[in-house]
């Protein structure tokens, strides 16, 4: 059910996740899980990347598409997976560095909670220059539950020290949102409708899309969706600067 309009929600603390949301990289992810699949005789459909690989770990993909392999083989496909989507260009979500980078330099705690790695990390935030905007990187070695179970966003939200109700989150996937909501944040969807249904408060297509007002080093920064259906309310609180 979607907020009514006007809805307020005020929050200390932004948690980002990254594939899709800060990059790019459903085109790389698809892909390189199309390709090595086909090398071990498996032929992925459209409806099985959005089921299998979006919004999961690799060790949950990998066990859904070859759950008939050892540990051994599904531990070797996975890691050939891994080796095209470290190697990747990756291009930004627009307007998500932007305000990324806002987010930091106005004080509020920013965090990432994804299902990569920590190679793949590095190569495609160091190369938009984003890796210093977080305080807490939360990756999928990180947790031994992934999305859509909340551990991830409940660790981050813990590094952050700031309570999941006081935390937003941007998500691009089901699982992501369902992960999300059930550690108790607020999450904006960077998608479509399904996002909504799976319990984000309102969604856009990406951060060009919000309007974000901030009335200096003194008040707060709010970001409102185009129809005025949200706004979020971020404060610095004890924890900027």
């Amino acid at each position: 059910m979607q907020p009514q309009a006007g809805t307020r929600y005020e929050v200390e603390a932004v948690v980002f996740d990254m594939d899709g949301v800060l990059i790019d990289s459903r085109p790389v992810i698809e892909e390189a899980w199309r390709s090595v699949a086909r090398r071990h005789g498996r032929v992925l459909t459209d409806p099985e990347l959005e089921e299998y690989v979006h919004g999961r770990t690799g060790d949950q993909t990998v066990r859904l598409i070859f759950p008939d392999h050892s540990d051994a083989d599904r531990k070797a496909i996975w890691a050939e997976v891994d080796t095209v989507e470290e190697e990747a260009p990756y291009p930004v979500i627009p307007g998500a560095d932007g305000l990324a980078t806002r987010l930091r330099r106005a004080g509020v705690p920013v965090g990432l909670a994804t299902s990569s790695w920590p190679r793949k990390i590095e190569n495609a935030l160091g190369g938009l220059g984003l890796l210093d905007v977080f305080r807490v990187r939360v990756t999928r070695d990180d947790v031994e539950l992934g999305k859509p179970h909340p551990d991830p966003y409940l660790a981050a939200c813990r590094g952050l020290g700031i309570r999941p109700q006081r935390t937003l989150v941007f998500e691009d996937s089901v699982s992501g949102v369902r992960s999300a909501v059930d550690a108790g944040a607020v999450c904006v969807g960077i998608g479509g409708p399904a996002l909504v249904e799976a319990g984000a408060v309102v969604a856009v297509p990406d951060f060009t899309a919000l309007v974000v007002d901030h009335a200096g080093d003194a008040g707060p920064l709010v970001l409102t969706d185009p129809d005025g259906l949200v706004a979020v309310v971020l404060t610095a609180g004890p924890h900027g600067g």
